[in-house]
């Protein structure tokens, strides 16, 4: 069996999500029901072990908010990772309306990867996310 380097499989990943964004109706993210129109703006980047913290910011898309979890008062986002790394969106780097700083944490396994993503709101109408102070 072959095995693929960090660079053929990150090369295979973009692809792929080339091959998604170029599909039809899969560029925009909505919930069921009633909506409002959104879209989804990501961050990306690979690390080798040992690869010190690492960051990225997720574009804000002009005159959109980030949206909300339906239903919910939480910021509509997530985050994917590969590897030995713990990531999370940086409380000290992002207050959700100018800033989206992703970051991780020193890559442990032979390589890692991450991506953040959230979803906005570009509509003008909908309740933007509105973080809580402390």
């Amino acid at each position: 069996m072959k095995t693929m380097t960090y660079r053929q499989a990150l090369g295979l990943s973009i692809g792929l999500l080339g091959l998604w964004l170029a599909v039809p109706g899969q560029a925009e993210a909505a919930p069921p029901g009633d909506s409002t129109p959104t879209t989804e703006s990501t961050c990306t980047f690979g690390m080798t072990k040992g690869q010190a913290k690492q960051s990225c910011q997720v574009p804000i898309p002009p005159g959109c908010l980030v949206a909300r979890v339906p239903d919910t008062t939480k910021p509509w986002a997530n985050i994917s990772k590969g590897g030995n790394t713990s990531c999370r969106f940086s409380e000290k780097d992002t207050d959700w309306k100018t800033k989206i700083t992703g970051t991780c944490d020193r890559c442990k396994s032979s390589q890692c990867s991450a991506r953040f993503a959230v979803v906005f709101d570009c509509s003008g109408t909908g309740a933007p996310y509105q973080p809580q102070s402390r």
